[in-house]
């Protein structure tokens, strides 16, 4: 009897012991919004519409850890983004992706954190620092910024490496490297990336680098150019309720060919663009917070005709974002986007969508009424 009892005693230690080395954990977020769009489509009618992850991308996630000893932990996160409105996957094209917003395993420990697989680079982080991602959501400010090919919304790497520091003092670094898997030359297809940042009480700054090439010939180009450049400075301060917030970024596209058309065409054939975004987040309460950003575009076009070689947008966006509870809040957003010179690439989503996009350089108004619960 005595030894049954002691038996059944080592098993609960083992099961135990084993439940507090091992933490898997199961998240999400559902958003869902009514939306009015102004001036869509060839024709620049007006849309309504309910749409899925207006202001946080709708997801479902699993991540983990296990405790190997010594400090040192095995990792793993899964996240795949769907559709609130539809229940379908985000990401459908060139193929359906079931863990299109990160599937990675790693190791962490003293020297930081290593994960492989498909994942964002650093550029991600400083756009949720610095940038209106973090009021606006990162659908209702792609087209603000470059169609967010300066990455500050969260772009993914196939088949990459990150490395990321653990804080020394507040700073915190990353390396980044993407393979491009192209036999017989290594090149192709390759993405580097970088960053670092620094955060003490309520100040924050930070910044990040990324390039890419080309993973097939595009002639003239060729396997192995360089097709983007791109990098995003910015800082923060807490002042009281209020949290101050501004960014810069630039990018370069060395492959972009010189524009064929004339009149007006979209502002992301451009060689190069700077992009400002400056805001507020105000919390007038710890669960009432009012919003206000401005983001502004320029960009230099090549022409092969005649025709602007600058061209720009503005996007104003105002909101109140007010919390049910520490999981779930409802909000409205109101944003005005401007273009000058180029064609109008909306605010919804990616952009120039034909569901959420001008057919010119039209002004787009954009009003959402959400509600969002994370869990």
């Amino acid at each position: 009897m005595k030894k049954t009892a002691f038996a059944l005693a080592a098993l609960g230690l083992i099961g135990a012991s084993a439940q507090a080395q091992t933490n898997v954990t199961i998240y999400g977020v559902v958003d869902t919004s009514l939306t009015y769009t102004g001036k869509v489509g060839a024709k620049n009618g007006t849309r309504l519409s309910v749409d899925s992850g207006d202001l946080s991308t709708s997801r479902i996630g699993f991540k983990g850890t296990e405790d190997l000893g010594n400090g040192l932990k095995a990792i793993f996160h899964l996240e795949n983004g769907f559709n609130a409105d539809d229940g379908s996957l985000g990401t459908t094209s060139p193929s359906p992706t079931l863990f299109d917003r990160k599937s990675v395993v790693g190791l962490s420990g003293s020297f930081g954190t290593v994960t492989l697989g498909r994942q964002t680079d650093f550029l991600e982080g400083i756009g949720n620092k610095y940038t209106s991602v973090q009021t606006f959501g990162g659908n209702g400010v792609k087209g603000g910024h470059f169609n967010n090919l300066d990455r500050i919304s969260g772009s993914r790497t196939n088949n990459s490496v990150r490395y990321d520091s653990n804080s020394i003092s507040g700073f915190t670094g990353s390396l980044f490297y993407g393979f491009g898997e192209v036999a017989g030359q290594t090149s192709a297809g390759q993405a580097f990336g970088l960053g670092a940042n620094y955060a003490n009480g309520p100040f924050g700054i930070g910044l990040g680098y990324f390039q890419t090439k080309l993973a097939a010939d595009a002639l003239p180009a060729k396997a192995g150019d360089t097709d983007l450049k791109t990098f995003t400075l910015g800082a923060s301060y807490q002042a009281g309720p209020a949290k101050i917030y501004g960014s810069w970024s630039q990018v370069k596209q060395p492959l972009a060919a010189p524009v064929a058309a004339t009149g007006l065409v979209r502002i992301t054939t451009a060689t190069k663009a700077n992009i400002f975004d400056v805001g507020v987040d105000c919390a007038l309460a710890s669960n009432l917070h009012l919003l206000g950003s401005v983001i502004y575009d320029r960009a230099d076009i090549s022409r092969k005709t005649t025709g602007s070689t600058k061209g720009s947008t503005t996007q104003l966006s105002l909101g109140v974002d007010y919390f049910l509870s520490k999981r779930t809040d409802v909000y409205a957003l109101y944003s005005n986007q401007r273009a000058s010179n180029v064609i109008n690439p909306g605010v919804i989503n990616g952009a120039y969508a034909a569901a959420s996009s001008p057919s010119d350089d039209s002004s787009q108004n954009v009003l959402r009424v959400g509600l969002r619960h994370k869990f």
